[in-house]
């Protein structure tokens, strides 16, 4: 439950320091929710035109556990369409999982001890942002690495954000 709270408030800081700086272009802030293969809160904020932080926090039911995951995005315009953006990105993540479903690179097992793990992430992207509802639709791959216990993943997502 520590692990939680801390993760809690580091995602707080994070949501804070991005609603402080300002974006030139587009929407500002975007806050929804995400639904893949760790499905959770998402809020990403525009620090330039063409550049923005996102916050997930995620939650992993095969893995019973939290993640924390940030990452810096640099955007373009898709395919000549009014709204159509893609991102690509990378940042990091920490989490916290049971041990007792969540096997390192030897599998060795963990048993019921909790496993923390810190890891690099990426991202590949595509988002709609629609003007008239105010709201942004997008889907992605995150592919990630767990430092300290190896492994490798891929996470796939779709996701809707209210956009103000």
């Amino acid at each position: 439950m520590k692990i939680l709270a801390k993760i809690c408030f580091v995602f707080a800081l994070v949501l804070s320091v991005a609603i402080s700086a300002q974006a030139q272009s587009g929407y500002t802030t975007g806050i929804g929710f995400r639904g893949g293969v760790a499905s959770g809160l998402t809020v990403k904020h525009f620090i330039k035109s063409d550049a923005a932080i996102e916050g997930i926090l995620s939650t992993s039911f095969s893995h019973r556990g939290t993640v924390l995951t940030v990452l810096y995005e640099k955007h373009a315009p898709a395919f000549n369409a009014r709204g159509l953006q893609w991102y690509y990105g990378a940042g990091g993540h920490i989490g916290s999982w049971r041990g007792r479903h969540y096997y390192d690179h030897d599998h060795k097992h963990y048993d019921d001890d909790r496993v923390i793990g810190i890891g690099i992430d990426g991202i590949l992207g595509l988002e709609y942002y629609i003007r008239e509802i105010p709201f942004t639709i997008g889907a992605d791959i995150k592919p990630y690495i767990n430092i300290p216990s190896g492994g490798g993943f891929w996470d796939s997502a779709l996701h809707v954000r209210y956009v103000f």
